[in-house]
């Protein structure tokens, strides 16, 4: 439980990175509230037909006592709204990151400057930004299905289905959002899952930290920037203090004096006095 609520911090450090880079992380809202605004209009026009796909999906039903009629179809309503959501989440995790490629390097390369001191070379570019946004819509999709699956279990499917949803979807979630860190430090997608899988309990406490914020109304748009910044955190608990390319490491791919390294500007006196607190 520890090693989840750790994970959890790491989001709520990520929000703390507002008092460092403010103007950064705010351009981090741009593509987000653009994404946002489509993803809204997106849930409205479902929500304002939940009636008649509730009714759709229950013709089974239609020869039930009134109550147990409705009964069904309110439940057919929140299995079809859960599973909706959950794809909504990370449809809009994958298109506000391939948008707003841009917005967030510059806000992963903060995060990196302040933590090693140097930025990776490695390649986190437009392409590589959209190729993850297609993965991580796909596997969306599947977490989609499952989620609705479980909620067509009887008495305690709906539960089920919503709490699925939410660790199934942070943990896509935790696993998209560290792309950018781990492979700019050379890392192909077996060895991301292999670190993955390591503290698999810390990035769903990350990854759910997450998708619970994005729950809230405004909540996505608002936790974006901090989602990035955790996540390049995140990204370095699981490299781990002596692992190549961590925080810390003089050696690491990215550190300063290593060979692919960007080095970082001398921080102004301002900037001193804020790490020094």
């Amino acid at each position: 439980m520890s090693d989840f609520l750790d994970g959890a911090r790491l989001l709520l450090h990520g929000w703390r990175f507002w008092r460092r880079r403010p103007s950064t992380m705010a351009l981090g809202l741009v593509p987000a509230a653009v994404v946002g605004v489509v993803m809204l209009a997106a849930i409205v026009v479902l929500v304002l037909n939940l009636g008649r796909i509730g009714d759709w999906a229950t013709p089974f039903a239609d020869d039930w006592t009134p109550f147990w009629e409705r009964v069904a179809e309110l439940v057919a309503q929140a299995v079809v709204l859960a599973a909706a959501v959950v794809l909504v989440v990370v449809t809009f995790t994958a298109l506000t990151l391939t948008v707003g490629e841009p917005f967030y390097d510059r806000i992963w390369r903060a995060v990196e400057l302040d933590r090693t001191g140097a930025v990776p070379t490695g390649d986190t570019g437009f392409w590589r930004g959209a190729v993850d946004g297609f993965a991580l819509m796909a596997r969306g999709l599947v977490v989609a299905v499952l989620a609705g699956a479980l909620g067509l279990v009887p008495v305690v499917g709906t539960v089920a289905g919503w709490v699925a949803g939410v660790l199934l979807t942070g943990w896509v979630l935790a696993h998209e959002l560290t792309s950018r860190a781990l492979v700019a430090r050379g890392l192909s997608r077996a060895e991301r899952n292999r670190l993955l899988r390591a503290q698999r309990t810390v990035a769903l406490g990350f990854g759910a930290a997450t998708q619970l914020c994005f729950l809230v109304p405004g909540g996505a748009v608002a936790t974006m920037p901090a989602a990035i910044a955790g996540s390049t955190m995140l990204a370095h608990r699981l490299l781990g203090p002596g692992a190549p390319g961590a925080a810390g490491d003089p050696g690491a791919l990215g550190a300063p004096g290593a060979p692919g390294a960007e080095a970082g500007p001398v921080p102004s006196a301002g900037d001193a006095a804020a790490g020094g607190r």
